[in-house]
């Protein structure tokens, strides 16, 4: 490993480089854009790095040299923006990774098809990525709004919580979970009370927006929020006692490291969909034992996996295609990769769509009691598995441009 020093113009700061050497001249190179500071750092941050060196290590100098570089958008898409270009335009950066934000991954993935790189959104809501805003050099891993408002929306109404408000966060993301929550509740025999947007990023304080939703008198409130945001909602509404009231909580995007930031006292009974858990199967647990010996004792979510997996993916389909060829075509990498069956530890075998949505199965999970957790990062209890071919948007549906009725 060797380490040295990228110096990012702008607003990005200066991160280190990680890379694994081998004997090409002109090394692959991944840019990590994601959140390292703000409201979905936990979600992202330092341990998405870590489970993306993971794959690269894992890989390894299979007759090329691969380097990662990483840099903070801050959630704004002009941010991530400027340095993407200036990632494709100067330093030879072959494909972005992560890019969080829905707002922000949207702006990238365009840019990226403008560019000819490739972009893989793995901790990135939106089910648009895969539909109306799809392009040939996109995919996007891991999990999507419709995927969440199917496994969690729909068995929430089953089990009673037919009347909802929402508390959305008022942005490409809030907008895209509300909207297919909606679509799942109502065909489930459901009605929507009402909503409240907040404004993303900067809102702590989420008080009238619970007072409004109680007001309501809903049986469910739906967040359709994430990180941090999520993690107020629900200690503030634990603080008004409306969970003691009868109403229920339904997160609608919810990880293990926000039920470890709430601890298992306040999240217990919380219902939740991800696409992966650390303690699913001894692959599963092989690759967390992996993990958190380069990112320490974290809790580990859906979105590290993906860095991990998606990582080592196109890794498999730039040693496929050849260097030169993938460099030279962000689209041709990209049919490759959906051409390739996926395989590895975190999320099993799978495929990748011709709309670039990656098929694995979802899981909906309970919060455990405090004392039904066995040891550390043990909070989850499995309810329900969607099978892959069932868990994500039909490919008819998305209204995808690549796709032909």
């Amino acid at each position: 490993m060797d380490r040295r020093t990228l110096l990012q113009a702008g607003t990005a700061s200066a991160l280190p480089l990680i890379g694994v050497r081998a004997q090409a001249a002109k090394p692959v190179r991944i840019g990590v854009l994601t959140d390292m500071s703000g409201p979905y750092r936990d979600l992202n941050g330092p341990v998405t790095v870590s489970c993306a060196r993971q794959a690269v290590q894992e890989f390894g100098p299979r007759g090329f040299e691969t380097e990662i570089v990483v840099a903070d958008h801050q959630n704004r898409p002009d941010v991530a923006l400027n340095i993407a270009r200036q990632w494709f335009d100067r330093d030879g950066v072959d494909m972005v990774l992560s890019l969080a934000a829905s707002s922000v991954a949207l702006a990238v993935a365009e840019l990226a098809r403008e560019k000819n790189k490739v972009a893989i959104a793995t901790s990135t809501a939106t089910s648009d990525m895969t539909g109306k805003s799809c392009t040939p050099n996109t995919i996007h891993w891991v999990f999507d709004t419709y995927m969440l408002a199917k496994s969690t929306g729909a068995s929430t109404v089953r089990a009673g919580g037919d009347t909802w408000f929402f508390i959305t966060a008022d942005y490409a993301f809030g907008h895209s979970l509300e909207r297919d929550t909606v679509s799942f509740v109502q065909a489930a025999g459901g009605r929507v009370v009402g909503q409240a947007r907040t404004p993303f990023p900067g809102t702590t304080d989420f008080s009238s927006f619970l007072l409004q939703a109680q007001a309501s008198r809903a049986k469910v409130i739906g967040l359709a929020n994430a990180g941090t945001d999520t993690v107020n909602c629900v200690k503030q509404a634990a603080e008004f006692g409306l969970t003691r009231r009868g109403v229920k909580l339904a997160s609608m995007l919810m990880f293990l490291p926000d039920v470890h930031a709430l601890g298992l006292e306040t999240a217990q009974g919380l219902i939740c969909t991800e696409t992966f858990y650390w303690d699913l199967n001894d692959r599963t647990r092989g690759f967390a034992r992996r993990a958190r010996a380069l990112a320490g004792p974290v809790p580990l979510s859906m979105n590290h996996a993906g860095d991990y997996s998606a990582t080592l993916h196109y890794l498999k389909a730039v040693a496929s295609l050849g260097v030169q060829a993938a460099k030279a075509s962000g689209a041709d990498t990209v049919a490759r990769m959906k051409a390739m069956p996926t395989e590895d530890d975190a999320f099993g075998a799978g495929t990748i769509r011709a709309d670039g949505r990656k098929l694995h199965p979802s899981y909906l999970f309970e919060v455990k009691k405090p004392e039904e957790s066995r040891g550390p990062f043990d909070y989850y209890k499995l309810l329900q598995t969607t099978p892959a071919d069932e868990a994500f948007r039909p490919l008819m549906e998305g209204s995808c441009p690549l796709i032909r009725s």
